[in-house]
């Protein structure tokens, strides 16, 4: 194909999906492949358009069989697990889905990488989630709230009532518990009362000053290290909201590095790059901020992987397990998303949020 043919295809714009994307005739040859099938084929589109796509399969025969039957409309669309196959023998799991295309005899096939689709699966679960668990907090702290004043209002009107010492000491556990409960509704409802103030912000001003916090109440046998990418750009934001969640997750990384503290090598990484072409939360974005905080703990107990940005759970005896909760609200209100991968011996939280 020439480049001139190249450049007016009626299928150009499937040059702006993250998916791997093939338009195909009914006897497999290649009529446009994407840049993304490009990339994950590692070869030229020049050498796939115009060649069988059969080959590129780890089992062609099904391929053929699927194109077969839809050029007999048998059906509108198929969809089946399949492996394809990359340079130096290597295979790509991916989710094949089998269109016809209105007229002629071609036909799209969309690739999705079964890693690509279980990883949107896994933040379609977390933007969800967190939805839920704002509603539930909100609603729940509201519930608690009144009654709870009641309760304190109740004790202290008691205390003077009542003359004998060791009596006043049950009014005062009564109010000490309540305080105790207000801080936490405070907390659960933090995020809701205060206003959004959006501002530029510099996100490595941000680093610095969570660093510089963290460092203040973790002297000793901790390495902060920065590796930072000085081309990231100012963006949007609350620059207070983010600060709050770097520093849930840099503080719940540390208080899993108490051990590797007390053995004086406890190390805490943050770190900025670019993201290009970048999709999370079902939307693809050209530039996003990638901000990594990793430390070299325990990483994160497997019974709690899958929930711990769930309120009120927390790996650690005594946590409120509200710290990610939070965080994960302050990042999403800036269209953003927390991922974690962990494993013992390192614990990555990446921050993803949308740049201009």
């Amino acid at each position: 194909m020439t480049p001139s043919t190249e450049t007016s295809s009626p299928f150009q714009a499937f040059d702006l999906l993250a998916t791997l994307v093939v338009v195909v005739r009914g006897d497999g040859s290649v009529r446009f492949a994407n840049s993304a099938l490009e990339d994950a084929l590692g070869t030229s589109r020049r050498t796939v358009q115009g060649a069988s796509i059969f080959p590129f399969f780890s089992e062609p025969q099904v391929l053929a069989t699927a194109l077969e039957g839809a050029r007999r409309n048998e059906y509108a669309s198929l969809r089946y697990d399949a492996r394809l196959l990359r340079p130096h023998g290597e295979t790509l799991p991916v989710h094949v889905v089998l269109a016809q295309i209105d007229q002629g005899d071609e036909y799209v096939l969309e690739l999705l990488p079964l890693e690509q689709q279980a990883r949107q699966d896994r933040e379609e679960r977390l933007i969800d989630q967190a939805q839920a668990n704002k509603e539930l907090i909100r609603n729940l702290a509201h519930e608690i709230k009144n009654p709870l004043g009641g309760i304190r209002g109740a004790a202290q009107l008691l205390e003077m009532e009542i003359e004998a010492r060791e009596l006043k000491e049950y009014t005062r556990v009564i109010i000490h518990e309540a305080d105790r409960l207000q801080v936490l509704v405070d907390r659960l409802l933090a995020p809701h009362r205060r206003p959004h103030v959006v501002g530029d912000v510099n996100i490595h001003e941000v680093c610095e000053r969570v660093r510089s916090l963290i460092l203040a109440e973790f002297p000793r046998g901790l390495r902060v290290k920065r590796d930072y990418d000085t081309s990231l750009p100012e963006f949007r934001g609350d620059r207070e909201q983010l600060i709050q969640a770097v520093l849930n997750i840099a503080h719940n990384a540390c208080q899993a590095l108490t051990e590797r503290m007390a053995a004086g090598d406890a190390e805490l990484v943050f770190r900025t790059r670019v993201g290009r072409q970048v999709t999370f939360g079902k939307q693809r974005y050209r530039l996003a901020l990638e901000l990594h905080v990793i430390d070299n703990g325990p990483g994160v107990p497997e019974s709690i992987k899958d929930r711990i940005f769930y309120p009120l759970v927390s790996g650690r005896e005594g946590g409120s397990g509200l710290g990610l909760t939070l965080a994960q609200t302050f990042v999403q209100q800036h269209h953003g998303l927390i991922e974690c991968d962990s494993t013992p011996g390192r614990t990555d939280f990446k921050i993803l949020i949308p740049l201009p």
